[in-house]
């Protein structure tokens, strides 16, 4: 755990999870022209937002395979799910998808539009069905399935 001053002088411990947050935040807020996805007005996100990427090719045969589409943006290039924050604890992502923590895109050609919106008002895709039908789509075996390494 680290340490941090509060304004007050006094010590506040910082946990690993707020560290792990930290982080990314960095490490996103470094990369060129970063544009962060915006949740459509009257949508909550009570668990925070991230976004998963995949190349446009995919994306139409993601969607039948998803038991629930939260929204979805795209801009020619790649198409974008926002899912829960820290969708990607545990998981390896198959390539070429790409995790974005804070549903911040990167060096995309234009501001994706949204293409899909659900009939809620959870923007979210559920991670792990959308997980699976990546690796399925991609031929990636899903982490938990692979073999262990000694």
């Amino acid at each position: 755990m680290g340490v941090r001053a509060t304004s007050a002088g006094t010590p506040r411990v910082l946990n690993l999870d707020t560290l792990v947050r930290l982080r990314r935040g960095l490490r996103t807020s470094r990369a060129g022209s970063p544009q962060q996805l915006a949740v459509p007005e009257g949508m909550q996100v009570p668990l925070g937002c991230d976004a998963v990427a995949v190349p446009a090719r995919f994306g139409p045969l993601l969607m039948p395979r998803l038991p629930r589409v939260g929204c979805v943006y795209a801009d020619g290039t790649q198409w974008w799910w926002l899912v829960p924050s820290d969708s990607d604890v545990s998981l390896e992502w198959p390539a070429p998808a790409h995790y974005a923590t804070g549903a911040v895109v990167h060096d995309a050609p234009r501001q994706p539009d949204l293409i899909h919106k659900p009939d809620s008002e959870i923007p979210y895709t559920p991670p792990i069905p959308l997980y699976l039908a990546l690796c399925r789509i991609m031929g990636a075996a899903p982490s938990w399935s692979r073999p262990v390494s000694t």
